[in-house]
């Protein structure tokens, strides 16, 4: 699509390292019936946060310790890893947006109560923009746009192919992962701009 400039095309820019959400047969699974998330932090966008429990997660031939949880519950359970999580490990997980789960790789949970072995759910998280209604309006953006965003700095950079996700309740603000961060010199958070 081609893009209309506006005053401020301006937009957080989050990385976010590997993590998983749990189903809530999965998290009593791994911790226990009737067992509730304990909130760590809020993240930025309003439904989620970061938990106080972690799981020990395998891929292919590697093991991560304590990968961070983030609730609330969902409908099915996956984890999220970079490109560089997954070398070594015999697998490369596909590239997707969250929820789409379909044919991807599978993994093993370990908790305190139990293991979960999972037959798909495991993606290298595609970048993209979250939005609500009206900034998307704004920004003359809708659902499954693609957009590109610039980083300046010593190690700018234009990110294409950034998939625009709009949803009531969203916040603005583009997740990108940890490998992508590292590319552009961005350690936890930064500021972009649609282009």
């Amino acid at each position: 699509m081609f893009f209309t400039k506006r005053k401020n095309n301006k937009i957080l820019i989050e990385v976010s390292g590997r993590h998983c959400h749990l189903s809530k047969n999965n998290l009593e699974k791994l911790f226990g019936n009737g067992y509730k998330l304990n909130k760590m932090k809020e993240l930025s966008q309003p439904s989620d946060f970061a938990c106080q429990e972690t799981v020990e997660m395998i891929v292919g031939n590697k093991k991560f310790e304590k990968v961070r949880i983030i609730g609330p519950e969902r409908e099915q359970t996956q984890a999220e890893i970079s490109l560089t999580d997954a070398v070594g490990s015999g697998v490369v997980p596909p590239l997707r947006i969250s929820g789409d789960l379909k044919d991807s790789v599978g993994f093993i949970l370990k908790g305190p109560n139990g293991v979960v072995e999972l037959k798909e759910g495991l993606i290298i998280a595609q970048r993209h923009i979250h939005c609500n209604l009206e900034e998307a309006k704004q920004l003359n953006l809708k659902n499954g746009d693609m957009v590109s965003v610039k980083i300046k700095g010593e190690r700018g950079l234009i990110f294409e192919n950034v998939k625009v996700r709009v949803k009531q309740g969203y916040k603005l603000s583009m997740q990108i992962d940890t490998d992508e961060g590292n590319s552009a010199g961005i350690n936890k958070i930064s500021e972009g701009e649609i282009v």
